[in-house]
């Protein structure tokens, strides 16, 4: 794209770079703004199906226009600042939540080279950056300065942290059966990865327990149901958001579920093949690959809405417990069976 503003266009090196950047940008941040738009509406739609109900059928052909009709009616309310609160905090952190939430999708990689950045370290880069939403939840439940959102801005902070440790070692599996951070990298050594034909780490007896244990660990990270323990007990209203109000929740709730579909687009890339086809088979290729990763991904957010209409709230003990003594245990375990396999194949039986 750099060439195309250089050449065509006649713009200087630095600009075209420049160009081409904020145009791949836009390419994906407004496709998920409205990707996240559309999915709170299936959602809602799910979640309906599964309680017998029809969901949002009103606004607009089968209710398609729902999630723009809320976007509106938040936009035009007005923005409430409580007198005691830390003003310039209270603002920043869904700033902070919502845009650590965007700057993630920089090195997902779409299908081969649609991506806008095919960095080395992708899968470093993620870990990194996606920690960081841990401090707008903490920043806004300390700055609503009311005891109930830091409870839950509490509970939340420790829920992630516990978490993002077992995704950590799930992750060094992936990174050492594959042998690169580069997450374009990781999907092409998927190919035919089990008996020549089959697609997907997923498949891997070794693997495969990662791969569970990183779907619930997505739950747990991005506090879908049944781990929305930060706003589940009573006394807790609606959790570190309680104070928040107009565009400042809508950039809470819009974060929530761009992390989500990250999530969700992770498990597709990390396990079962991102844009590779299931099979090997010549005739499958015809479909582009971004159909079958964003046909994995839908998949994936599925069976988010699916937990989440079925399965009963974890109590908080039972929640840390998971994290602690079972995950982290499994997962480190894995790790060690998984490089000792690798180095037994390297060096092989001896004579």
């Amino acid at each position: 794209m750099t060439s195309f503003f250089e050449t065509t266009v006649g713009l200087p090196y630095g600009w075209a770079w420049t160009v081409a950047t904020l145009v791949g940008i836009l390419v994906i941040a407004l496709p998920l703004m409205l990707a996240v738009a559309m999915i709170i509406y299936v959602d809602r739609k799910v979640w309906a199906a599964m309680a017998l109900r029809r969901g949002p059928n009103v606004v607009g052909p089968l209710g398609l226009l729902q999630s723009f009709a809320d976007g509106l009616k938040v936009f035009l309310q007005e923005t409430i600042v409580p007198s005691s609160a830390n003003r310039g905090l209270f603002l920043l952190a869904p700033i902070i939540t919502f845009t650590v939430a965007l700057i993630v999708w920089a090195v997902i990689p779409f299908d081969v080279g649609v991506v806008v950045a095919d960095i080395n370290v992708g899968l470093l880069y993620i870990l990194a950056a996606s920690s960081l939403g841990v401090y707008g939840v903490i920043i806004s439940g300390w700055a609503s300065n009311s005891k109930y959102p830091f409870y839950s801005a509490l509970r939340a902070a420790a829920q992630m942290v516990s978490y993002e440790v077992a995704i950590g070692f799930v992750l060094i599996s992936v990174v050492l059966w594959a042998g690169s951070f580069n997450l374009t990298t990781i999907v092409l050594e998927q190919r035919a990865h089990i008996f020549g034909f089959i697609n997907g780490f997923g498949f891997n007896p070794l693997l495969f327990p990662m791969a569970v244990v990183f779907l619930i660990s997505s739950l747990a990270e991005t506090a879908r149901a049944p781990f929305d323990l930060t706003e589940a007990e009573s006394e807790l209203v609606a959790g570190y958001q309680t104070e928040y109000s107009s565009m400042a929740f809508a950039l809470f709730w819009l974060g929530e579920y761009a992390n989500v579909i990250l999530m969700c687009a992770l498990n597709a890339l990390l396990f079962w093949g991102g844009w590779l086809p299931p099979l090997e088979i010549g005739f499958l290729y015809w479909v582009p690959g971004i159909i079958w990763f964003l046909g994995k991904t839908f998949f994936f957010f599925f069976v988010f809405s699916w937990v989440k209409a079925t399965v009963p709230r974890y109590r908080y003990d039972q929640l840390m417990r998971l994290g602690w003594k079972i995950f982290l245990p499994l997962s480190l375990t894995f790790v060690f069976l998984i490089s000792g396999w690798l180095m037994f194949q390297r060096v092989g039986v001896p004579a």
